[in-house]
């Protein structure tokens, strides 16, 4: 079977859909020796080369262009599936004769299109639609992300699957010391802090973890703030919350960071705070615990079904309940080593190993 797939997020610097891309594929292409894979791409970095069962294809173009041509080239090879894990403009035009699959990670653009990008939640509204009338079957991430799904379209359950995220393998707790010190020195990261991961957009709720560290700084003078992730949409909003509380010397932004490193800061965190808003899925929460770091998150969308009891899950939109949230883990020892050993367990539910064999599973009823 020819199984065409749409592997551009995976190159570069990876965010959430960009890393389930990777994985994904770096999984399935480990696990399915039978099926024939042609990957499509707009980087010359294509990490999936020399393997005998995949053919990258590289467009180097942008935009509609891209997807054009694309859609030419899969008229000739005439593959019996197309995937599309982070994508809907394809699959929302596909012939029919061309069977699809989608992956849905989160409905943000229906249900906060507010906190998005407006163009790429214009052009989410316009292809998701079409594309759910045209595609075969759907991946989801979370239980979450299926119900919205079903709640906002009325989408027939049986044709959705669940193919979750995790954390990358690399993330355990064992690592090098000197590996974390050199990470440590290199960043100039302080003895204690709390550490937040994502881009820096309203979603991610970044400006409410600076008010609670307002908080915590009265009590709690040498804590500091890092946090990782790319700047995004509105990011300057973050930065002006740094300035009109005179935080500029406590509050570290490191920007995009390599995932061996990233492994090493969350060994190096005193606590972990998440506070999104809405999330399909939530990967860092998971990162952290499979690392060691104790977890705090919100409570809404998926993040009670991704952390379970292994968290300590708090309203995001309350300063004051993430600011208690993390004062009880720098509080309480006994607390803090609780979360951090269900958290390293509840880490090991999920592997992109099993999620690659629930995708198989799917691609291989349409042989």
């Amino acid at each position: 079977m020819k199984i065409a797939v749409d592997i551009r997020e995976a190159s570069g610097e990876k965010a959430g859909k960009g890393f389930y891309t990777h994985e994904l594929m770096t999984h399935l292409l480990k696990l399915d020796q039978e099926n024939e894979y042609i990957l499509y791409t707009d980087s010359v970095n294509c990490p999936f080369t020399n393997i005998p069962n995949c053919t990258v294809i590289t467009i180097l173009k942008k935009g509609i262009s891209w997807h054009l041509k694309v859609l030419k080239d899969l008229k000739k090879i005439r593959p019996n599936l197309f995937f599309a894990p982070t994508s809907y403009i394809i699959p929302s035009l596909a012939p029919k004769w061309l069977k699809t699959i989608i992956t849905v990670h989160d409905l943000v653009s229906f249900i906060f299109p507010t906190t998005h990008k407006a163009k790429a939640t214009l052009i989410e509204r316009l292809t998701l639609k079409k594309a759910l009338k045209k595609t075969s079957k759907v991946f989801v991430v979370s239980e979450n992300t299926r119900k919205d799904l079903i709640k906002m379209f009325d989408y027939p359950k049986t044709n959705i699957a669940l193919v979750p995220c995790s954390a990358s393998d690399f993330y355990k707790v064992e690592i090098n010391p000197k590996e974390a010190e050199a990470t440590q020195k290199k960043y100039q990261l302080p003895a204690r802090f709390i550490l937040a991961v994502g881009t820096l957009e309203p979603r991610k709720n970044f400006t409410n973890v600076i008010k609670s560290f307002v908080i915590l700084k009265r009590k709690y003078s040498d804590l500091k703030l890092v946090i990782v992730g790319k700047p995004g949409w509105k990011y300057h909003e973050i930065e002006r919350a740094v300035k009109s509380y005179q935080l500029e010397n406590e509050v570290v932004f490191l920007g995009y960071v390599q995932s061996h490193e990233l492994n090493q800061i969350y060994h190096l965190a005193t606590v972990f705070v998440f506070p999104s808003l809405y999330e399909g899925f939530g990967i860092p929460p998971l990162e952290a615990m499979s690392s060691g770091c104790p977890v705090v998150s919100s409570n809404l969308a998926s993040m009670p079904e991704v952390i379970g009891d292994a968290g300590l899950l708090i309203d995001p939109k309350s300063a004051v309940k993430i600011a208690d949230a993390i004062s009880s883990l720098l509080e309480n020892p006994q607390l803090r080593t609780m979360l951090i050993e269900r958290g390293y367990r509840r880490s090991q539910k999920f592997s992109w190993e099993n999620s690659a064999k629930a995708a198989l599973e799917v691609f291989n009823e349409y042989s």
